[in-house]
């Protein structure tokens, strides 16, 4: 499993065009007007991994699993959607339940296709939906103080604590500042991710340009991008309306030869993959041999017994040692034989931190 990511943007900005043209279906209505959007759409995309290609031509395995990347297209928000505007309360209880947040943000021009604001102003309507999320956190928190003053007042430590963290994140959402963007300690971010607040969630903005500037991009996308370093938050150039034309291109050689010729060198999913991982912290590490060659997604920074944990909870319950080598040194011996014999397969304990593209086989007794 992958992560799981909403996008998210104003109406009419190429939401439920660019989920088409990612999870290659046309489920998601796109139609010119507000709100067409109504369900969130869910699609579960495989991530197109060039290593776990290399690791089953090596194996011939029964079976070939990708990790997969999950997207959410939200239904659109308007401005006042943190007071139940549009259909504002369903989109903040759909964007809650995400990992992070795709933004997408319209940096082209066409009178064909309505603005909910008239202008084609990216970086506006950017704040439009930061400030939406902070005022619904502004929101959540002022109804939670009451009963927290309550318990810190009988001497609860707990409370105590969560009372001087929820003040502080109140003070800098007053100022315009999402909780994302104040520092805390370790303990202190625990407390943080339980409010489950929607400015904590990290954020990628998406900027959907017209055909033509898909390569380079426009004035608007790299006004974006530079407004998007000013607040630590990537930026990735893409057209929707392109993305669909490649999504029809089933075969594989023909869709590489139709990027070459728009001078692309990955379609908008290979970006999204990119970005979304190092967005969330992640990578991948693979279990391979004759039944099956697999990727599997854990957090940057997981040991070796929470990851045997992704697999089966027995082998988390009862982990012994995982056998590791890296993919480099895997496909440099051909295979799991030779690396054997050189010695390069190496026996982890459960404290092992796991690093990305690590072939391992957890050894376990229940």
């Amino acid at each position: 499993m992958g992560f799981n990511c909403g996008i998210v943007g104003l109406p009419n900005v190429g939401k439920s065009t660019l989920f088409n043209a990612l999870t290659e279906n046309t489920n998601a209505a796109a139609e010119n007007y507000p709100f067409c959007t109504i369900e969130p759409n869910i699609g579960r995309v495989a991530i197109n991994d060039k290593r776990i290609s290399e690791l089953s031509k090596l194996n011939n395995p029964k079976q070939t699993t990708p990790t997969f990347v999950e997207f959410v297209d939200i239904a659109g928000l308007v401005k006042g959607a943190s007071k139940g505007e549009g259909l504002g309360n369903q989109f903040l209880g759909n964007i809650r339940e995400v990992d992070a947040i795709c933004h997408v943000l319209r940096c082209f021009e066409n009178n064909d296709i309505t603005h909910v604001n008239n202008e084609i102003n990216p970086i506006n309507d950017a704040e439009i939906i930061e400030t939406e999320l902070m005022l619904a956190d502004l929101e959540s928190l002022v109804k939670r103080l009451p009963s927290i003053e309550k318990k810190s007042k009988t001497g609860d430590k707990i409370a105590n604590k969560q009372l001087s963290i929820i003040k502080i994140i109140i003070e800098n959402l007053e100022a315009g500042k999402p909780a994302r963007e104040i520092l805390f300690n370790k303990d202190e971010d625990n407390i943080v991710s339980s409010l489950n607040l929607l400015s904590t969630k990290p954020v990628l903005y998406i900027a959907n340009v017209d055909e033509d500037s898909a390569t380079s991009g426009n004035n608007f996308s790299k006004n974006l991008t530079n407004y998007g370093k000013e607040k630590s938050i990537q930026t990735i150039t893409l057209s929707a309306k392109l993305e669909s034309e490649i999504a029809l291109i089933k075969d594989k050689n023909e869709r590489k030869e139709f990027l070459n010729i728009l001078n692309l060198t990955e379609s908008g999913l290979e970006k999204l993959a990119v970005a979304g991982y190092s967005l969330l912290n992640l990578i991948t590490f693979f279990t391979a041999g004759p039944k099956e060659v697999r990727a599997w997604t854990i957090k940057n920074g997981t040991n070796a017994k929470e990851a045997a944990r992704k697999i089966h909870e027995d082998f988390y319950r009862g982990f012994i040692a995982a056998e590791t080598i890296s993919y480099n040194e895997y496909i440099s011996s051909g295979g799991e034989q030779i690396a054997k014999e050189k010695g390069l397969i190496r026996t982890e304990g459960k404290d092992y931190n796991v690093i990305d593209g690590d072939i391992m086989l957890f050894r376990f007794n229940i």
